[in-house]
């Protein structure tokens, strides 16, 4: 199994917005280029969020993966249910488990059930050149993924919002996991209790996922802007860091 942290290692984001995605070319790149793009998507998300996925609602409900709620979920029909006016509150599990299963359907339709043509293209454009101004990174880390047989998302961003960046990222098809207040340790566990006897790799960009990976004596790739680029990572280096663990 393939643990990959996703903000700045699958997803470039907040180094786009702040710059050192730029940076870290020595003035080879447009560092304002480079943050309007990451408006755009910061926009983008901030829409899809609110529209299709409750995030108004939910916001302060954060779950660590979509099926925290599963048990309080009694499995009503939701086609007629009217979640503007149900009064959704802290003390009550089964509404929220019902947006999380509204979620969930919304999240395996993809985009293209969600997005009217228009806003089709801007998100394909916006895509497209975002993916030119990384030198592929976004489309380097799509076919790495696509080459193993089990990957795990975890990042410690907001569920939603991580949902919704995977559908327009991408990636859409991996499990995805919230550390945003269980922290990574705790996610890595729940992954290892999901996939038992398996071996793992955890593969990232910050301290937190490296010290958690080190505490569960699996093997930990760093991955930087400089000096090795996304598209720079092989299956000769994964297995190189197997090969040392295991």
């Amino acid at each position: 199994v393939f643990i990959w942290d996703m903000d700045e290692t699958l997803i470039l984001l907040k180094s786009l917005l702040n710059g050192t995605y730029a940076m870290a070319f020595n003035g080879l790149k447009d560092m304002h280029k480079g943050v309007e793009i990451g408006r755009r998507w910061e926009n983008l998300i901030l829409q899809i969020c609110d529209e299709f996925f409750f995030y108004e609602q939910v916001e302060n409900y954060n779950e660590p993966f979509l099926e925290a709620l599963s048990e309080f979920d009694d499995g009503r029909d939701l086609s007629d249910y009217n979640f503007s006016k149900d009064s959704l509150d802290d003390l009550n599990k089964r509404k929220l488990a019902y947006r999380h299963r509204f979620i969930a359907q919304k999240y395996a339709q993809g985009l293209h059930n969600i997005l009217d043509e228009e806003r089709m293209k801007f998100w394909n454009n916006l895509y497209e050149l975002t993916d030119v101004y990384t030198e592929r990174w976004l489309s380097s880390a799509r076919t790495f993924l696509q080459q193993r047989n089990l990957n795990v998302l975890v990042t410690s961003g907001s569920l939603i919002p991580s949902l919704v960046k995977c559908l327009l990222f991408q990636l859409d098809d991996f499990i995805v996991y919230s550390s945003w207040e269980v922290g990574k340790r705790q996610c890595f566990s729940w992954i290892k209790e999901r996939f038992p006897g398996i071996k793992f790799c955890v593969i990232g960009d910050g301290s937190e996922e490296c010290e958690a990976a080190e505490t569960m004596g699996w093997p930990f790739i760093g991955i930087d802007l400089r000096p090795h680029r996304f598209p720079g990572l092989t299956m000769k280096m994964v297995n190189h860091y197997f090969d040392i663990i295991y």
